[in-house]
């Protein structure tokens, strides 16, 4: 008899779920977009409630297309893992189990006057790496948190009662489906809050102090692997699964790098998606960085806990939907390779994406585009090139802090996400950080950590090396491009990004 494990993956646009077979292979699947809510210029919100129904609809809709294959049935689940997006911040009431207000997502700025009162407090920037491993901004949860208490009436007094409840959104969905009798975070969400402490794997006092928010409010942090509870028996169109494991949670970053089989110190994956994002396992040890890059928890399984790099580019395919929907030069991103591969360079053509900034390693809020080295002999084709070429150099100039933070060479670069689909792009990716790009057959790597995860927990599967087995690569890409003519093309980059710095201060 067949066994699996079901993964929901509840994303910032869309909510899905999985479910995979023992060889890691997604053997059906379910998704379902929910609505975006933008009440001010900068403000992001979803309700709750949306992103509850529609990732227990796409539960739904995945068992409805499981059975259609003869045999299967709900009983053949054995457990069930979830992965999310992360910093998305919900408070709400336990009695009730409703919201309190809209969850504020992880993209929204509405916190940044909060973030500019804390760094003006001495020591307390420093304090924040040192504790948490990442720097005061308001895309973390802590000044989330805080903003709902200082604007929902009562709340925070509620909130030192014990009548309310916060959590990142695999809190609130574990907390659903268990009933209300799991209130728990795993650790990788937990350190991306703002509030918790990296090394002793607790809430720190001082800092929830500093932001006024009730310790009596936070969810347990757990380890990303263990059985929280089980799914409750009076859940609307969840009645088959009532009784099986809720039993592992990972934010989708560190999902996918588990889902990648990054397992061992030194091992890398980059995920090509809207923006980018790139961790490292660091392993047992937390590796502080100088380069301005996150030190988070990766994940923790039973008493031992691995620690990641992450470093992001706040605009990577998006440069490509910017060409094609603003600019108009392309119908589609396949017909943007396809211009690239049309020409041998970009021409002397840069382009600096900063279309809202900088993140990692320069963070730059003021940072605005720029396209430099335009001459008459500049093609459409040169334009495309150079855009590929933008989501490549800002991950070349990740790479190189992460190796200059961890003193770790990068051997091999697992990669995922949407964009890694192109070949063109992943070949300049090769050629600008000089190892091999790995692209593995199995895309769904975010969802898979999770189902890893809960699989672990009730001996689906036995251990990592099993699960290492499982992986199987689509195609390797190794460095065709002499290192003259990368190192040269890296110091005009360089140069070009210079050209973004403080823009906006520039205009005032």
């Amino acid at each position: 008899m067949a066994e699996y494990v079901l993964s929901l993956d509840q994303g910032t646009t869309s909510s899905r779920a999985i479910i995979f077979d023992k060889q890691g292979n997604a053997f059906a699947k379910g998704q379902l977009e929910y609505p975006q809510i933008y009440p001010k210029a900068g403000w992001v919100e979803h309700d709750p409630m949306d992103i509850l129904y529609s990732q227990l609809n796409a539960v739904t809709q995945v068992l409805k297309r499981a059975k259609r294959v003869e045999g299967f049935s709900a009983k053949d689940i054995k457990a069930i893992g979830i992965t999310n997006q992360r910093e998305t911040t919900i408070v709400w009431d336990k009695e009730t189990g409703m919201p309190i207000h809209n969850a504020i997502v992880w993209q929204c700025r509405r916190t940044a006057d909060i973030c500019e009162d804390l760094k003006a407090r001495e020591g307390l920037e420093d304090y924040v790496r040192e504790h948490t491993g990442l720097i005061i901004d308001a895309y973390f949860s802590g000044t989330k948190i805080k903003w709902i208490l200082d604007h929902v009436p009562g709340s925070r007094e509620r909130a030192k009662e014990g009548k309310l409840l916060f959590g990142t959104v695999e809190t609130w969905i574990i907390w659903k489906l268990t009933g209300g009798k799991a209130h728990v975070t795993d650790y990788s969400n937990a350190s991306r809050t703002m509030l918790f402490d990296i090394d002793k794997l607790d809430w720190d006092p001082y800092l929830c102090e500093q932001l006024d928010i009730p310790m009596e409010m936070l969810p347990k942090p757990v380890p990303s692997s263990m059985v929280y509870g089980e799914v409750a028996p009076n859940i609307l169109g969840l009645e088959e699964l009532a009784g099986v494991p809720v039993a592992g949670a990972i934010g989708d970053q560190p999902g996918a790098l588990f889902g990648q089989g990054c397992f061992e110190p030194g091992m890398a994956k980059n995920t090509y998606g809207t923006g980018c994002f790139l961790l490292m396992n660091t392993g047992e040890k937390r590796v502080n960085s100088k380069n301005n890059l996150l030190t988070n928890v990766a994940w923790g399984i039973g008493d031992k806990v691995t620690y990641s790099l992450e470093g992001s580019a706040f605009i990577a395919g998006a440069v490509i939907k910017w060409l094609q929907e603003s600019l108009h030069l392309v119908d589609n991103p396949k017909q943007c390779d396809e211009f690239a591969e049309t020409v041998e360079d970009s021409n002397g053509l840069y382009l600096v994406p900063a279309f809202t900034g900088l993140g990692a390693p320069y963070w730059d809020m003021y940072a605005r585009g720029v396209m430099v080295g335009i001459t008459r002999g500049v093609t459409r084709e040169h334009v495309c090139r150079a855009a590929l070429e933008s989501i490549c150099f800002q991950m070349t100039d990740l790479l190189e802090a992460m190796t200059d933070d961890s003193g770790i060479e990068l051997q091999s670069l697992r990669v995922d996400g949407g964009a890694s689909v192109s070949n063109i792009m992943m070949q300049i990716q090769a050629n600008f950080i000089g190892c091999e790009v790995n692209r593995p057959k199995n895309v769904e790597t975010t969802a898979l950590g999770a189902a890893y995860m809960a699989g672990l927990a009730v001996g689906f599967w036995k251990d990592t090396d099993e699960i290492e087995r499982n992986r199987e690569v689509d195609k390797v890409f190794n460095r065709l491009m002499p290192v003259e003519e990368r190192d040269k093309l890296y110091h005009g980059w360089k140069r070009a990004v210079e050209r973004s710095f403080k823009w906006i201060e520039a205009e005032d």
